[in-house]
This record gives structure tokens, C-alpha cells and sequence, in this order.
């Protein structure tokens, strides 16, 4: 039987907590979803951190150290995995006045304070958003610049935790591959493909198909789409050749309807994994797999 692992991403920095009451905010609740599911077969937990008042994203290290003690003090074990896409957020004033940028919603940070949590605290994995795009409606553009990822890259690795490359597009992805090239980032190599978010790549298959086809053989690879296509994407996923994510940062729904928790999506995941005979891995595999280095 082949086996893939799953990554749940349980709360991402959307607009979603007014969405769904399953939505967590605080780092009790952030940890909580982590160890739940990891007990429904989650060997990796992607993590941000929000505001335990309004829910607004953040990226306050005291947030993130609660979560994370909270997570290695259970008697669960996961693969933790620490976003570092905060720092990189760019809102034009308008399209007529984009200067000066607009306060409520620019967050822009060097390398080494967007880094600042990892640096403490040590996850075994950090994303790195291989790119720049225009990311959903309005002014908004998500921002990594060349030379902030070379920088982000060489002390990430510097650090002894894995970067976690996330390509939203056919760019990111060749801009990763530059980064190992140029020994930024070392082997084994590991990207996720972020489908559907607009406005880089779209959902289709025949995109999908194009960035997997694009993979050095020796990288490892997972793949995820948002809204009513993440649970679709578990088994494209799976039949590509790669990994699954699932999670409230990208879809908050079982069914039309029918709310999720972080835990039911993985759980489903599972099972739609289990009906094609394909095996979930355990964080120790995945950490053996990766050479990942469990830290804390």
C-alpha cells in the first residue's frame, strides 16, 4: 500500500472567523485543533497565529510560543509547521493614490524579524512564499521579493529547520528552483502547491498537472485547493504523486451547509485516502522521510 501524509492547516490569517464558530483564534483553541488533528491522522500541523480578541492575524511571538509549548506538552505527536508568510502584506491607498499605502492591512517586515518566532522556537518546518502576486480582490499584493527569499532561505536553513516551499504559481515555482540551485535551500527539498487562490494558479487539473510535471524528481510534494475543491484536491492530490492538505485556513465545509472542524476535514481526508487504498505516514515517518530535526 502507498502512503502520503496529511498537513492540516488549521487557521490561516483569512477572513474567516466571522464565518464559522469553528474557526480558532485563540492559542488555547489553535492548539487544541492541532493535537485533534493529529489524532484524526494529521502527521504535520501548518500554523498561524491570530489576535485572541478580534481574531485578526498576527504574528506576536507570545502567541506562537503558547501555541507551540501547548502542542509539545501533549501526548500527541505532529510535525509542526510555523508559517513565516506574516511581514510580506501590501495595500495600495488606491488606485488612484497608491502612495502612501494603506495602514489597515499593510504589514511589512525584514527577513529577520518575519523570522523571529522561528528563530525562537524551532519547528521542525517554516513556509516560504516563493513569490509575489496579487492575492484576492482590492490592493492587496502578497510580497517576497527576490532578495528577501535568498535572505529568508539562508537563515532558515541556517537555523536547522526546513523550509517548507509554498508556489502559488509557475514563477514561485521556478524562483524555488533557483533557491536550491543557488544552495539556499538544501536537500530533501519540500513544496506545497497552493491551488486556486486568485489570482495565481487556477484549480484545473491541466495546471495542476503542469507544476507537478515541473517537480525534480527528488523534491517531495504536497498539493491543496480552497473552497469546495480542497476535499477534491486530497484525491488529485494523492493520484498526482504527491501529499495532501486540508484545514479551516482554506475551506471551512464538509458539504453545502454543513460547517467543518479541523479535525472532521482530516478525518474525511482519510477516509476519502482510505477508499483508494492509499495509507496515511505518521510524523515519525515524515520527519525520517524529510530529515527533519524535532526540536523544543
Amino acid at each position: 500500500m502507498s502512503c502520503v501524509f496529511i498537513t492540516c492547516a488549521v487557521t490561516g490569517s483569512g477572513d474567516t472567523v466571522d464565518k464559522s464558530d469553528c474557526v480558532p483564534f485563540t492559542p488555547e483553541a489553535i492548539a487544541n485543533d492541532c493535537i485533534a488533528a493529529a489524532k484524526a491522522g494529521a502527521a504535520i500541523a501548518h500554523v498561524h497565529v491570530r489576535d485572541p480578541i478580534t481574531g485578526a492575524p498576527s504574528r506576536n511571538l507570545e502567541y506562537y510560543t503558547e501555541v507551540v509549548d501547548r502542542v509539545r506538552s501533549s501526548d500527541v505527536d505532529v510535525v509542526l509547521n510555523l508559517t513565516s508568510g506574516m511581514g510580506g502584506d501590501l495595500t495600495l491607498g488606491s488606485v488612484e493614490a497608491p502612495l502612501p499605502f494603506a495602514e489597515v492591512g499593510t504589514d511589512m517586515a525584514g527577513a529577520t524579524e518575519r523570522l523571529e518566532h522561528v528563530r525562537k522556537l524551532r519547528p521542525e518546518i517554516t513556509t516560504l512564499d516563493c513569490g509575489s502576486m496579487n492575492f484576492g480582490e482590492g490592493d492587496y499584493v502578497m510580497t517576497n521579493t527576490p532578495a528577501t527569499l535568498q535572505e529568508m532561505a539562508r537563515q532558515i536553513t541556517a537555523m536547522g529547520v526546513r523550509p517548507e516551499i509554498e508556489a502559488f504559481d509557475t514563477g514561485h515555482l521556478w524562483q524555488a528552483k533557483s533557491l536550491v540551485e543557488q544552495g539556499h535551500i538544501e536537500d530533501p527539498v519540500m513544496i506545497q502547491l497552493c491551488m486556486g487562490i486568485p489570482w495565481g494558479a487556477p484549480a484545473d487539473v491541466n495546471t495542476l498537472m503542469a507544476m507537478v510535471n515541473n517537480i525534480p524528481d527528488s523534491w517531495t510534494f504536497s498539493a491543496f485547493s480552497i473552497g469546495r475543491m480542497q476535499l477534491q484536491y486530497v484525491a488529485l492530490a494523492a493520484i498526482a504523486g504527491g501529499n495532501v492538505r486540508v484545514g479551516l485556513e482554506d475551506n471551512l465545509y464538509l458539504g453545502r451547509g454543513d460547517l467543518a472542524t479541523n479535525a472532521a476535514l482530516v478525518e474525511r481526508a482519510a477516509q476519502i485516502l482510505g477508499g483508494m487504498n492509499i495509507g496515511l505516514k505518521s510524523p515519525a515517518e515524515v520527519r525520517a522521510e524529510l530529515q527533519l530535526t524535532k526540536h523544543g
